[in-house]
């Protein structure tokens, strides 16, 4: 799954959406208020961050409400704090050797 995490956070305009739900829920209309992409191309977008779990999502009458959904990527940074956390060292030690230059 944390392949799948920094996948979606790879690209902008998925970080953009993150960052619009932050501060509160939007439908897709809204979003697209702010992001200037196709419908379709949102939806894509949508099925990405649903899949990890970065977005949740709830019916309100004919609307989908999106809004973001934090775990997902507290569980990434608690990760990645856990690898530079580790020694200096381990990160040479890990290092491949240089090939032969012959």
């Amino acid at each position: 799954m944390m392949n799948l995490i920094f996948k979606a956070l790879a690209d902008p305009t998925r970080r953009e959406i993150l960052r619009l739900l932050r501060g509160r829920e939007m439908t897709a209309s809204e979003l697209s208020e702010h992001i200037k992409i196709s419908q379709p191309t949102l939806s894509h977008h949508f099925a990405v961050l649903k899949k990890v779990e970065l977005v949740r999502f709830r019916r309100e009458g004919p609307f989908i409400r999106y809004a973001f959904n934090p775990a997902p990527l507290q569980d990434a940074m608690a990760w990645l704090t856990g690898i530079l956390s580790q020694p200096a060292d381990t990160f040479q030690n890990n290092k491949q050797p240089a090939e032969d230059p012959q």
